[in-house]
């Protein structure tokens, strides 16, 4: 294998594991959801600052409707995070990530709506084959189960990611991705730092949670997200979505060597489901060559959280 390959599957690789720590960095500590992503957010927002920096990469918007466009994506990732980490503590880490996964279903819904496009039958497939696997991974259909809420924040954050994956097409043709990155963490940060005046911590605030917040966001969304667009650079699109495929399972095996969750056979069952979803529609794809091929989400891989 060509050293470049090596090195590219390496980033990519890294890039999801990263990815998949992120929820269990979540669990880790007390503070509400969206003070979690407020942190995440703006140190995620420095090490993109710093690193365009040092490419010396404009980072300014062209014109007032991409201003709006990004503003309004910006929103959407502070609601798509918060409803991650509430899912994450309210549930398991598991259940988090697994039904956040299911964002193919919302996307096969929606590009018809927004964007005029027919589905593939492949696509359609896939996205039908995440409803038996949700199926497993939610216990009842009861509120009053942790598992249950944990699901539903699960789903809204899937829900808001495909949204925000079809309304950042347009603007990832025009920019850099970390720029992408950067402006709608800036935007992402405003829209949240009112809630501290609101929702307030069970605790004050600790080293230990200075340093999850740090992590979050200078590792598992800077560094992941540089990793990974590197890593595109070299491989196809095709090859990155099925290694960011593995990212609840880099999940689901953090939360098992760091805070001894161990989730139920349905819930594993459920999980081969709905990943196996994710890879489907890849099947009836040409590889496309890593020079031509489309970059992934300017947030994230194209089946990783961020």
């Amino acid at each position: 294998m060509p050293p470049r390959r090596q090195t590219a599957l390496l980033d990519v690789n890294t890039a999801t594991l990263l990815f998949g720590l992120a929820g269990v960095l979540g669990k880790m500590t007390t503070l509400p959801a969206t003070s979690i992503v407020l942190g995440r957010v703006v140190f995620a927002s420095v090490a993109l600052a710093g690193f365009l920096g040092a490419r010396r990469t404009g980072v300014r918007p062209r014109d007032l409707r991409d201003w709006l466009a990004l503003a309004a994506a910006g929103v959407l990732l502070a609601l798509h995070w918060t409803a991650f980490f509430q899912a994450v503590q309210v549930s398991t880490v598991a259940i988090a990530l697994l039904s956040y996964s299911t964002f193919p279903l919302f996307t096969t819904a929606l590009e018809p709506l927004l964007l005029r496009e027919r589905p593939r039958r492949l696509d359609v497939a896939a996205a039908l084959l995440i409803v038996p696997g949700m199926y497993l991974v939610v216990p009842m259909l009861s509120l009053t189960n942790s598992a249950t809420r944990g699901a539903a924040w699960g789903l809204l954050a899937g829900l808001t990611f495909a949204v925000l994956s079809i309304w950042n097409r347009g603007l990832t043709r025009r920019y850099p991705s970390a720029v992408i990155g950067l402006q709608q963490d800036l935007v992402a940060a405003l829209v949240l730092l009112p809630t501290l005046l609101v929702v307030r911590p069970e605790q004050p605030l600790t080293v230990r949670d200075l340093g999850i917040l740090l992590a979050l966001g200078v590792a598992c969304t800077a560094l992941a997200h540089v990793l990974f667009i590197e890593g595109m650079r070299t491989l196809t699109a095709q090859a990155a979505s099925v290694i960011a495929a593995l990212e609840p399972v880099w999940g689901i095996l953090f939360a098992l060597v760091l805070l001894d969750e161990v989730p139920a056979p349905r819930v594993l069952f459920g999980g081969v489901l709905i990943v196996g979803a994710t890879l489907l529609p890849l099947l009836g794809r040409r590889p496309a060559s890593p020079a031509h091929a489309p970059l992934p989400d300017p947030l994230r891989a194209p089946n990783a959280e961020r």
